[in-house]
Formats: C-alpha cells, structure tokens, sequence
C-alpha cells in the first residue's frame, strides 16, 4: 500500500537528490523592482560620495520588462563641480552593481539631476569673476 511506513519508494513526480534536475525544471527567481531600486540607490550613493549637507539622499525607481531594467536616478549634486563626470559615475556605478548583484541586464540608467546645491567651503569662488 503507498504511503504506508513500510514503503520506502519515491513519491511520483518525485527524483531522487542524487539526479541533477535540468534547467528548464529548476524554477525562476524573481528579485522585486523595489529591491533593485535599493540597490540602485546605494549604488549612486557610492559613486557620489560624500554630498553636499542640504541634499537629498539620490533615489532609483526600476522598472523591469522582459528581463531588462531601466533605472532613472534622481540626485542632488554640489555646484560647482564637474556634473558629466558625477553622472557618469553614477550610471557606469549603478549599472554594475545591479547587474552583478542581481544578474538583471540593465538596459539604461537615466540620471536626473534634482537640485545643484552651492558649495560654501571658505576659498571658493562665487558669481562672476573679473
């Protein structure tokens, strides 16, 4: 009688743990949007280093289609500074740690940049200059 305790065979269905199972048996991972956007965050964060005091900690929402992410980072950055290299900091940064952490394929990283937050150290030249 199966199921009974003296019944030592498999289940149906059932192989035994010694068989590999083949790639189309083994299931999906899916990692939700909003972990990707931590991540993405994070990411631009320490691409940035350290920010001006006043700014806003950048942020990523995701959206992922058909196995691709599109991220659009939304930062704040100190002026003067040279803003085309913070930028692409942040995408080259963030594209490489989603994909590394994640195995998503990023497919773009937009970076929007929110505010330009004035840089007041003592020495710094303000305004124009003759």
């Amino acid at each position: 009688m199966p199921g009974s305790a003296g019944d030592l065979r498999e289940p149906a269905g059932l192989r035994p743990s010694s068989e590999p199972v083949a790639p189309g048996e083994r299931g999906a991972t899916r990692i939700a949007d909003r972990v990707l956007a931590r991540i993405a965050g994070q990411a631009a964060r320490e691409a940035l280093g350290a920010l001006p005091p006043d700014a806003a900690p950048p942020h990523a929402p995701v959206v992922v289609a058909h196995g691709l992410a599109r991220v659009r980072v939304v930062l704040d950055l100190a002026y003067p500074s040279d803003i085309a290299a913070q930028c692409a900091a942040v995408r080259r940064q963030v594209a490489e740690r989603v994909a590394g952490l994640t195995a998503t394929e990023v497919h773009e990283v937009a970076v929007h940049v929110e505010r330009l937050h004035l840089d007041r150290t003592p020495g710094t030249a303000h305004g124009r200059t003759r």
